[in-house]
């Protein structure tokens, strides 16, 4: 009889322990971060979630960075902001073989996660990776892979804390891209961002919105606690990173548009008498600033992407170029005016250079420099 009593007691006595502990405990939640590659779309890194069921054998990863090449319109919803990206599941080694032939690191962070927390992650992106949920619409720096997985380990669980600041009070957006770009060397693709990417882009961040950045929410997710302990167990490098080195050319389009603007000037210096090449000059350089202008205003009217609006390139990029290139062989008053007008615009643009509430890109500079003095050359005409 008192060995009865003690099964019964030592069978109660697991089951209330079974409660205590989890019946999930046999589950792990990590966050991977996957470090920069080469191309521009992987110059940011990559965030997932893995989830290891010891009990069911199963090692998966969640991710919210995959596209379908093959939907309707592909490139022309791309370009409009209206492309869908969708949460892909796969198995671990799927995942990591990618990053092994790209030669790119892979970091792992358990999560410090109680049972009940550990079944909601599992069931919230359960649920978002069925057919009528898993998609949505991208956006770089409010909607992606990282801020997704933010939301579900800052946002949708309870108890967890980030006291400590993780970027610098004045870091803007555009100075975590310029971050990444410089590292990669690629100064083409960051020229081209600087042009197509409006103010949005310079609002100062704090610790949730800098952790659109995958190696940001990495930071985020190891300085923050959860029920006031750490939120990160344990971390490890499962694939090391093969990052380059030193890399040159920061600088190599401001020096090619230094280039190329004295070399105008000394063409039209050359031919200062020749009407003909002075006026294809000229017309030339309206074209380019005018269909420039003409997709700015585009992309922020004509698509949608929050990062294109308010976009004060529009300054020297001027719409309204492309009209006057038309008509600039005739000599009209009304052309006179506009020229001198734009003149002011640019010379206002320069000497607010810095204070405007947007980065322009320094390698600009020489450009609205040579466009001032066109300006100034037509408008005495």
């Amino acid at each position: 009889m008192r060995n009865f009593l003690f099964i019964i007691l030592f069978i109660l006595f697991s089951t209330i322990l079974k409660a205590q502990t989890g019946e999930s405990s046999h589950i792990k939640i990590s966050l991977l971060t996957c470090s920069p590659g080469e191309d521009l779309y992987t110059s940011f890194g990559h965030t997932a979630i893995r989830i290891i069921d010891s009990a069911k054998h199963s090692d998966v990863v969640f991710n919210y960075g995959t596209f379908n090449f093959d939907q309707p319109n592909f490139y022309l919803k791309f370009a409009r902001g209206k492309l869908n990206y969708m949460l892909d599941e796969s198995t671990f080694s799927d995942f990591m073989y990618e990053y092994y032939e790209d030669k790119r690191g892979v970091t792992e962070q358990d999560l410090s996660l109680s049972d009940a927390e550990k079944k909601f992650v599992i069931t919230f992106l359960q649920n978002n990776y069925l057919p009528q949920n898993r998609e949505y619409k991208y956006d770089f720096l409010y909607d992606n892979c990282a801020t997704r997985t933010r939301d579900i380990l800052f946002n949708k669980l309870q108890g967890v804390h980030l006291n400590k600041e993780i970027v610098d009070s004045n870091t803007t957006f555009r100075d975590l891209i310029h971050f990444y770009l410089d590292k990669s060397g690629q100064p083409w693709s960051k020229l081209g961002i600087d042009i197509l990417l409006g103010s949005p882009t310079d609002k100062k961040l704090n610790n949730r919105t800098s952790m659109f950045l995958p190696d940001f929410l990495s930071k985020g997710v190891g300085e923050a606690t959860i029920h006031g302990k750490p939120y990160v167990s344990s971390s490890r490098q499962l694939l090391p990173d093969h990052a380059a080195g030193d890399v040159q050319g920061k600088y190599t389009p401001l020096i090619l548009f230094s280039c190329i603007c004295i070399f105008y000037l000394l063409l039209f210096y050359l031919f200062r008498k020749n009407v003909f090449v002075t006026g294809l000059l000229n017309s030339i350089l309206l074209y380019i600033t005018g269909l420039l202008g003409l997709l700015l205003l585009f992309m922020w009217f004509g698509t949608d992407h929050q990062t294109c609006k308010n976009n004060y390139n529009l300054l020297w990029a001027l719409p309204t170029n492309f009209i006057a290139a038309f008509f600039i062989w005739k000599k009209r008053e009304v052309l006179r005016k506009y020229f001198f007008i734009v003149a002011i615009v640019t010379v206002l643009l320069l000497i607010c250079w810095l204070f405007l509430p947007q980065h322009f890109n320094i390698a600009l500079l020489p450009f609205c420099i040579l466009m001032m003095i066109v300006y100034g050359r037509l408008a005495r005409k």
